[in-house]
């Protein structure tokens, strides 16, 4: 159909993404907490408390956390810091090679359909999605994680969301920007348009191999798989069945289709995956003039407007699509999909090495914008634990402890369907608490609102709210230290803090830059309701910034939004950074360069710049080879800073990875070795 040079465009009042600010509870923000710990010390250089420095090399910071003074050298970091950089490429230290794998619309599985800006929605369903995100290398030998073949494996991979511009054929000279979707604002969409976007979300799944020349290729093999928006999908723990899931494709409440925005990832105890929804509210719109929308919908950002990509309005009026619009149709959930989007927002866990496997949507994990999960090491006998964060300004952090214990042997995904959820309460003076959110525990009654454990873990963001949670500055990607139990996040940034907040221990207003806390349980036991957090880095400018070593960012160092973070087997932190598009259109970025990432020791707090992406694109997702010698990241939306202009002149900021004046931009995956074989970071 002829498409509109008028296109639809999204709302201006997003968070992350496309979520609005959906959180109007009274409970402390952690920047006045911050603020409330620091702001009796005097003033350090660049505004900069000097508590922050105390806060960051108190005392007991060695024994509290690492057992290594922050001033003693370890050794972890053997690679000279490289510097920032604006260029259309990657940038590694000298002594190391990059591969470019598995780029979108790669062919994986089914017919094999090569790459082509024409394909069509069903072949999309045969290649790699868009905009990689979490991911992890399975052994192809199927068991632990850190064991196994180091040449042959399963890399399973994210993909967020989707660009449309650069997804369609059809999009070739419409002024439209990022995300904005070709279709006329009041008219259908092009049905098959509605279904390569659909199968462009979800997962990856393909096997690959390490030739003789040291070189990654895809293998055609059972294993590959996509998972995709429209996969049927199992919905499992205290929410199944509930009146909450009950749909019209699903009357029992037991199933949904499609799973949506995939951000970061988990790694289970018995070798599964875990693919986390984040901004998916959006994806649903409820258009009833008559009611107001129950807090299942208006605590997350579901539209009254059209939904973010219209898939309600696709040509073909199938149920796969309407379903994107839950505006209630009939007197009961079974005549509509009112609760469609209650189906949404979960972590949801796959057998990789099993391709008839259907995903199941762990529910008592919460309900939220889920960034990711990461586990403490599973120890047989003891209950399971892991971590969770909301990524969104002024949302939570979250941790779920099984009721039943870890047994190697009959380990399965029953463990995560069976447990209690926290949230996490941080006190100024360091010390934190774990909130139960159990329905008949604290507030969480009928006298409050709350009826069941299901009503509990589907409105977990209101449920968080009545517990006293501390609201925090976009929760995004966890890791542990297996050495020390100590847990690492990021909290991106919080553009949202005004100058009536700003004192001498936080002088940034309209704060873009971010930072890295961390906690230890009390007692070093995982399932205790204590804890002790601290920061680990402030980031920034260099007047503006604080590492564990007492000085700000460098040169060497310099950074802003942090985001990815992962733990290799020798200890070293990997830090990703995901400085937003309209910070980089702004020209803020530019002592940053682009996006990047960076290693850290966490005993010294050293920080070194590791490898720098292309243009408007972030880095995300990381992981090793078991020997260490194979490391892989993910590029994800390079070219997203293109304007609308720009584009429809025919003319994008990036032409990474293919760099051919004929194809857009498209996220890939990076493989990185070191020249002499050796281990990454060495």
């Amino acid at each position: 159909m002829p498409l509109s040079r008028t296109p639809q465009r999204r709302t201006d009042t997003i968070d992350n993404g496309d979520e609005p600010i959906c959180n109007r509870s009274h409970n402390p923000a952690f920047s006045h907490i911050l603020n409330s710990r620091l702001k009796r010390r005097q003033v350090l250089r660049g505004g900069l408390s000097a508590a922050v420095a105390m806060v960051l090399t108190r005392p007991s910071l060695g024994s509290l956390f690492t057992g290594t003074p922050a001033t003693a050298a370890t050794g972890k970091l053997g690679f000279s810091p490289i510097s920032v950089s604006e260029a259309d490429t990657i940038v590694v230290p000298e002594g190391y090679r990059v591969q470019t794998l598995i780029p979108w619309g790669e062919p994986i599985t089914g017919t094999y359909p090569s790459y082509d800006l024409g394909n069509s929605g069903r072949d999309q369903g045969m290649q790699i999605g868009q905009h990689h995100d979490g991911m992890h290398f399975f052994p192809i030998e199927g068991q632990s994680p850190d064991a196994g073949s180091s040449q042959d494996g399963l890399l399973v991979l994210n993909h967020e969301y989707i660009e449309p511009r650069f997804l369609h054929a059809a999009a070739v000279g419409l002024t439209l920007n990022a995300g904005e979707v070709p279709m006329n604002a009041d008219g259908p969409r092009d049905t098959d348009q509605v279904l390569k976007e659909l199968n462009a979300h979800g997962i990856s799944i393909v096997r690959i191999r390490q030739q003789d020349n040291g070189a990654w290729e895809v293998v055609r093999d059972a294993h590959n798989r996509r998972i995709t928006g429209l996969t049927p999908m199992e919905l499992a723990g205290p929410v199944r069945g509930s009146e909450f899931l009950k749909t019209r494709y699903s009357p029992e409440g037991t199933a949904t289709r499609g799973t949506l925005n995939n951000c970061a990832h988990g790694v289970t105890p018995w070798n599964t995956y875990l693919f986390c929804e984040e901004n998916w509210a959006a994806y649903f719109r409820n258009g009833d003039p008559e009611a107001s929308l129950p807090r299942e919908q208006t605590r997350y950002g579901v539209r009254r407007e059209m939904s973010r990509y219209g898939w309600e309005r696709a040509e073909s009026q199938g149920d796969e699509y309407v379903r994107f619009d839950v505006s209630p149709r009939g007197n009961r959930p079974q005549e509509d999909y009112r609760n469609e989007a209650n189906g949404f927002g979960w972590v949801v866990e796959v057998d990789p090495f099993n391709p008839n496997d259907t995903p199941k949507k762990r529910t008592a994990l919460g309900r939220f914008a889920h960034e990711g999960v990461v586990f403490q090491p599973a120890v047989p006998g003891q209950p399971v634990v892991c971590y969770l964060g909301d990524d969104a300004r002024f949302e939570y952090v979250y941790k779920y402890v099984s009721t039943d214990p870890y047994n190697p042997a009959t380990a399965s995904g029953e463990l995560l369907d069976r447990g209690r959820l926290y949230v996490a309460r941080f006190d100024e003076n360091g010390s934190g608490e774990w909130l139960p959110l159990v329905f008949g525990e604290g507030q969480l009654t009928p006298e409050n609102g709350f009826s069941s454990q299901a009503d509990v873990l589907v409105n977990t963001r209101t449920a968080a709210d009545v517990a006293g949670a501390t609201k925090m500055d976009r929760p995004e990607w966890g890791a542990v230290d297996s050495e020390t139990g100590a847990v690492y996040l990021t909290l991106t940034n919080n553009t949202r803090r005004t100058e009536d907040q700003v004192d001498a221990a936080n002088p940034r207003p309209d704060n873009a830059w971010g930072h890295i806390i961390r906690w230890r349980e009390a007692g070093d036991n995982p399932t205790a309701t204590r804890f002790e957090w601290e920061l680990f880095v402030l980031a920034g400018p260099e007047d503006d910034s604080e590492t564990l070593q007492g000085k700000g960012l460098d040169e060497t160092n310099i950074f802003a939004s942090p985001d990815g973070l992962w733990f290799d087997l020798d200890r070293r932190l990997w830090i990703q950074t995901d400085i937003s598009e309209s910070v980089m259109n702004q020209g803020k970025h530019a002592q940053f360069g682009n996006n990047q990432m960076l290693a850290a020791d966490p005993d010294t707090g050293e920080i070194r710049r590791f490898l720098t992406g292309p243009i408007g694109q972030e880095i995300t997702g990381v992981v090793s080879t078991p020997d260490q010698r194979t490391l892989f990241i993910n590029v994800q939306h390079p070219g997203a800073t293109t304007s609308g202009e720009a584009f429809a002149a025919g003319s994008v900021t990036s032409r990474w990875p293919d760099h051919s004046p004929t194809l857009y931009p498209r996220s890939a995956t990076v493989v990185i070795t070191k020249v002499d074989g050796g281990v990454i970071g060495t």
